[in-house]
């Protein structure tokens, strides 16, 4: 809609209450999910038979609150830890890939530029599938040939990492290079002519202004690892992460446990959220 058009009482109804219950619809999930994280029941649905904090702390042989689950707790820690290693290389290698296609021309750019992007169009159990038949190809070859165990190369966590470095170095270079593309490349130049190395230039000069898109792009890697299904189904082994051990649960059945660990995860994403919000208004 646009500001400066005349809109008569109607319209401007209509888009209020168009914008409103557009939010609604995004947030009503949400906010039923939490509620019934403090359902004094066995089941996350109605009737509401009180508020309970047990499903959060409790730690009695018919009920286990999120903090005295030892499986769920060991998964969170599993998911963090995954998360983490896949955050750290997406930035490293994404910083190096912004600089590789907004910095040098060569021949093929267009070309790689494209199978970059090939990850993000790709369905997550398609790219989880093709990166364990790939991987356990080359143990099974190894194995064969050379009598040499590459476990790592087997379902596990390491594969998990790899399989989400796959697509969310994509778009942390995309966040990265948005934010390379407007650099004034004459403040590297007059670093150097101030006597400068072109490695001190990018570390004083260049770095510090990506900051804000190295810290948005790691925090959009780390949760959307920690909350990533589909290509971890695929790939993962005995050390279940959350989303896995999470979906195990509910094929078990639901019960509100289930509720209040998707608490915590909204809780938490959002608290990252503001941090990310903070710290660009401070940059």
């Amino acid at each position: 809609m646009i500001p400066t058009l005349p809109r008569s009482n109607g319209v401007r109804v209509g888009f209020v209450a168009y914008v409103m219950l557009f939010f609604a619809y995004l947030a009503a999930p949400l906010v039923i999910v939490g509620l019934f994280a403090f359902n004094d029941s066995r089941f996350p649905a109605l009737p509401w038979n009180g508020f309970t904090w047990d499903w959060f702390f409790a730690s009695g042989p018919e009920r286990t609150g999120v903090f005295h689950d030892r499986a769920v707790l060991r998964s969170i820690a599993t998911s963090a830890w995954v998360a983490g290693f896949v955050t750290f290389f997406s930035v490293l290698f994404a910083t190096l890939n912004a600089f590789l296609f907004e910095r040098h021309q060569f021949p093929g750019k267009n070309l790689l530029y494209i199978c970059m992007l090939l990850p993000l169009v790709i369905p997550g159990v398609i790219l989880g599938i093709s990166i364990l038949v790939f991987a356990s190809g080359i143990a099974n070859r190894a194995d064969a040939l050379l009598n040499l165990e590459l476990d790592f190369l087997r379902p596990g966590l390491v594969l998990v990492v790899l399989g989400q470095f796959a697509f969310l170095t994509t778009i942390a270079t995309l966040i990265i290079s948005a934010r390379l593309r407007k650099f004034d490349r004459s403040l590297e130049e007059a670093a150097l002519n101030l006597g400068a190395t072109p490695v001190v230039a990018i570390f004083t000069i260049t770095l510090p202004y990506l900051r804000p898109a190295l810290v948005g792009a790691a925090l959009v890697c780390f949760l959307m690892s920690f909350e990533n299904f589909n290509t971890t189904l695929m790939l993962v082994g005995s050390d279940a992460p959350l989303t896995i051990t999470l979906f195990s649960r509910l094929r078990e059945g639901a019960t509100p446990l289930l509720n209040a660990v998707s608490l915590l995860l909204m809780l938490g994403s959002s608290l990252l959220a503001l941090v990310s919000i903070a710290f660009q208004r401070k940059t």
